[in-house]
């Protein structure tokens, strides 16, 4: 029997902010939406129900690895129907979480692959700060000692200083990526794909799939045997495409209940 291991984004991949759910159609004709993360007593990311109950059959079928640009301590705030998956990609593959403990031999493995090959993260937090205007800032954030990232207003932002500061940062071995009202800042070598072919390692997986809307999953999607990228996101607006990723239309939480079934569909194919 093939072995399966779906590696997964969370955010506006597979559940979605009040603000991303995309809800074009008539009201009467919305789906049902289940609440899978609550933040400070106020419900803050959804699914569809339908999404939720494909995605407790994904469960069942095949190893389910959320992976997400989150820290443990975002990520631990969510609540997805199905089983409890026993290996969860954390801070963009900075952490691998076992039965949610993090791994302290592959940690160590990251930060030294950090430290020999990009410029150190305070360099990175120190521009950021000196150079962003504060005008349309209004967080600076560290995750998990690993990158960092702003929290903008998204129309005042200048998209030219996020252009600049991706050259900025590439030039020192980072990345940069635009994800709603979010600026990352990610070392170049802290991937989700170099986490996911590890629990592929560990668990003799013959199959790897993947789904993601960010730059920042683009990694993901070419080291996976097969991908899906929704119709919104990054990706999606730089038309990104490669053999064995598949370009969806749906936009918003409706793409989420499509990506679940594009998984199901190649689990039981396999």
């Amino acid at each position: 029997m093939t072995r399966v291991i779906v590696a997964s984004d969370l955010d506006r991949t597979l559940i979605y902010s009040s603000a991303a759910l995309a809800l074009t159609m008539p009201d009467a004709r919305a789906p049902r939406l289940l609440c899978v993360e609550v933040h400070e007593s106020r419900p803050l990311s959804y699914m569809t129900e339908t999404a939720a109950g494909l995605l407790t059959d994904l469960g069942d079928a095949a190893v389910f690895v959320p992976t997400t640009t989150r820290t443990r301590k975002q990520y631990q705030r969510i609540n997805l129907p199905g089983p409890q998956p026993t290996y969860a990609i954390c801070a963009n593959g900075g952490h691998l979480l076992v039965d949610g403990v993090s791994d302290p031999d592959w940690h160590a493995q990251v930060t030294a692959r950090l430290a020999d090959r990009c410029a150190p993260l305070a360099e990175v937090q120190e521009h950021l700060l000196r150079a962003a205007d504060p005008v349309w800032v209004r967080k600076h954030r560290v995750a998990d000692d690993l990158f960092a990232y702003l929290v903008v207003e998204r129309e005042l932002l200048d998209e030219d200083w996020v252009k600049e500061l991706a050259v900025w940062a590439e030039n020192r071995g980072w990345t940069v990526s635009l994800q709603g009202r979010k600026i990352y800042a990610v070392p170049q070598p802290l991937t989700k794909s170099a986490a996911m072919r590890e629990v592929a390692r560990r668990t003799g997986a013959d199959l790897t799939l993947a789904a993601g809307d960010s730059l920042l999953d683009t990694d993901l999607l070419l080291a996976a045997d097969l991908g899906w990228r929704p119709g919104h996101g990054e990706l999606a607006d730089t038309d990104f495409t490669a053999p064995s990723v598949r370009a969806l239309p749906e936009r918003g939480v409706l793409a989420g209940e499509r990506i679940l079934r594009e998984f199901l569909g190649a689990v039981r194919d396999a």
